[in-house]
């Protein structure tokens, strides 16, 4: 068994499990952000409940504690299936995907692309209803999906750095690098656009994240060897006692070297979770939302 599964486990039997996803700060801001990209058609209704789309950011995460089904939603460790050209070994639909590797392979190595699907169709079948609290969970959780498939590390193996001696990189990429720097980041961002097919746009984001995995850990590895291995981490109060993190001069080398790769992956997030959620909107036949009512 896989070992992302495996921790989840061991959660379950003993009380640990770590969380490989965009930190929570960062799932936070992202849905909060996605709110504001919406046409008017639609923004008063999401603008209204705007704290519970961002409270329920992380919901999927919270899930992973309690739910084995859970954990392979926010992954696909591509390069299981091949490490030079995965997408062309494997096939864009589950049924064709299941029949070439079976349903346990894409389980335990992740099923996120087709996971996002399923939401989404969730999401259209909650706006045709007037189901106030299903859009908003759903709008919530495909937010959340959407988001991790813009992390390069939820595309492979080597997911943490464990293959590279690397162990840590991925809470680095995607929760302290934007907890310092995200507040710096442009938020003007594009309208949002009306998605033909959500299967082909999740693979298109998941190909992009692939891509610059490799840049992801070379940079990492670059820099650790010309650091002042002293420097590079440092303690710093988290919560009720102090945590060793990346020292703020390492996360700004690294930083640097991504040249706006957060960044970009950040705002690439908001702007497709605002057209998915417009998206599903208008496949449902672009009901008038500002009179709905919680039940």
């Amino acid at each position: 068994m896989k070992k992302k599964v495996i921790l989840l486990t061991l959660f379950l039997c003993f009380g640990h499990f770590t969380i490989y996803t965009w930190g929570f700060f960062s799932h936070y801001k992202i849905n909060k952000m996605a709110v504001f990209t919406l046409p008017e058609s639609m923004n008063t209704f999401f603008l209204n409940h705007i704290q519970l789309i961002e409270d329920n950011a992380v919901s999927a995460d919270k899930r992973r504690y309690t739910d084995i089904n859970e954990a392979p939603r926010h992954f696909i460790d591509l390069d299981y299936y091949s490490e030079d050209d995965p997408f062309a070994v494997m096939p864009k639909e589950w049924k064709d995907a299941v029949e070439k590797f079976s349903k346990d392979t894409l389980l335990e190595y992740g099923i996120l692309p087709w996971h996002i699907k399923k939401q989404y169709y969730l999401l259209v079948e909650a706006f045709k209803q007037h189901d106030v609290e299903d859009v908003i969970r759903y709008s919530s959780d495909i937010g959340h999906y959407i988001a991790d498939a813009h992390v390069p590390l939820h595309t492979t193996l080597n997911y943490n750095g464990q293959l590279t001696n690397q162990e840590g990189i991925h809470s680095f990429w995607e929760s302290r690098l934007p907890e310092l720097f995200s507040d710096n980041y442009n938020y003007i961002l594009p309208k949002v656009m009306y998605i033909e097919d959500i299967l082909s746009f999740s693979w298109s984001i998941i190909e992009r994240s692939h891509n610059a995995k490799d840049s992801v850990l070379l940079f990492e590895a670059q820099l650790n060897e010309r650091f002042p291995s002293d420097e590079k981490y440092s303690f710093e109060e988290k919560g009720n006692g102090s945590a060793k993190v990346y020292s703020v001069a390492y996360s700004t080398a690294y930083h640097e070297m991504l040249d706006g790769m957060v960044e970009r992956q950040m705002r690439a997030s908001i702007v497709s979770i605002g057209s998915v959620w417009y998206s599903a909107w208008i496949d449902a036949g672009q009901p008038e939302m500002d009179s709905w009512l919680m039940k």
